[in-house]
């Protein structure tokens, strides 16, 4: 989606990829190794098959988060998180709106929580870490932290300036011809809206989140950002409206976020909120990482995070 120059509470920068790392110290095995992540890289495409097929890790002891939207058939997720974990130490997923579809011309015509039930055993099969799993620790470069990957869906909340209710701003949105696929496509089932069904996936993540023991920091994963202000760029913000959730507000202060990862928009950046790396670290549409004049699909280095430029 078209996107103007903008800044909030704090810094914008370019999200940058990993960049080759120094040799490990002696007798150090695994503290060398990165958490790098990409996500959106929407295969039906054959462009990002082709570069889906080429991503490698620096270090086979590199981890890999894949912050949803790899596909939406369950044959082209499955194929995606076979072949990371063959080349990465340790994936981690989280699903995005795209995989939750029940796309029509997949054989898998699972709807809404049956379907993500779905892919997380899928993924567990393959060794896949979901956000149904225990959180993992990360001792490599930056660590060490626990890494979160969370589902969290949206409840219509981020809407526009001076719209109460979600019903208003659907209609706003459906006038200005901005309406969202999911709308069609990614039911709710068994809960009765999309709105619900986030409601139980908060109250499940965040029951997760305080129960963590310890001090250590962690690094915060969903596909769909879990602070407001990434979508103020957008050209269209009805669309915002399918971006998140309010109720996640704190959640990077309260949960001690050393970076949030999160990807969704297609605008591939780094934000300092509050003093918290977010970043977005989707691949896009091959019509939109044409744009952006670098070498697209190269994982983005999570910890420490990646300076301008």
């Amino acid at each position: 989606m078209p996107t103007t120059p903008y800044e909030v509470r704090g810094t914008v920068e370019p999200t940058g990829a990993a960049e080759p790392g120094a040799a490990p110290e002696p007798g150090a095995q695994g503290r060398a190794a990165k958490l790098v992540a990409i996500a959106d890289l929407h295969i039906r495409y054959q462009e990002n098959r082709e570069i889906t097929e080429a991503i490698q890790p620096e270090s086979p002891e590199d981890w890999l988060v894949i912050a949803g939207d790899i596909g939406e058939t369950v044959a082209d997720i499955e194929w995606t998180l076979r072949i990371m974990t063959e080349r990465f130490a340790r994936v981690v997923w989280v699903p995005g709106n795209h995989e939750l579809w029940t796309a029509p011309g997949d054989p898998v015509q699972l709807r809404g929580e049956a379907k993500y039930r779905h892919l997380v055993e899928l993924a567990r099969s393959l060794g896949v870490v979901t956000p149904e799993d225990p959180f993992p620790v990360f001792e490599g470069i930056g660590g060490p932290v626990v890494v979160a990957p969370l589902f969290l869906l949206y409840d219509y909340s981020f809407r526009m300036p001076g719209v109460a209710t979600k019903e208003e701003a659907l209609r706003r949105a459906t006038k200005a011809g901005v309406v969202c696929t999911d709308e069609h496509l990614l039911h709710p089932d068994p809960y009765p809206t999309l709105d619900a069904w986030c409601r139980a996936r908060l109250e499940y993540s965040e029951k997760r989140l305080v129960e963590l023991s310890g001090d250590l920091p962690t690094v915060l994963i969903n596909h769909w950002p879990v602070v407001r202000e990434p979508t103020d760029v957008l050209w269209y913000p009805e669309f915002a409206l399918w971006c998140g959730t309010e109720a996640t507000a704190d959640w990077p202060t309260r949960f001690r976020a050393a970076t949030v990862v999160y990807g969704h928009l297609h605008i591939p950046r780094l934000m300092r909120i509050d003093g918290v790396p977010h970043q977005e670290v989707s691949l896009g549409y091959p019509r939109e990482w044409r744009r952006h004049g670098r070498a697209p699909g190269r994982p983005v280095q999570i910890l420490p995070p990646p300076i301008a430029g």
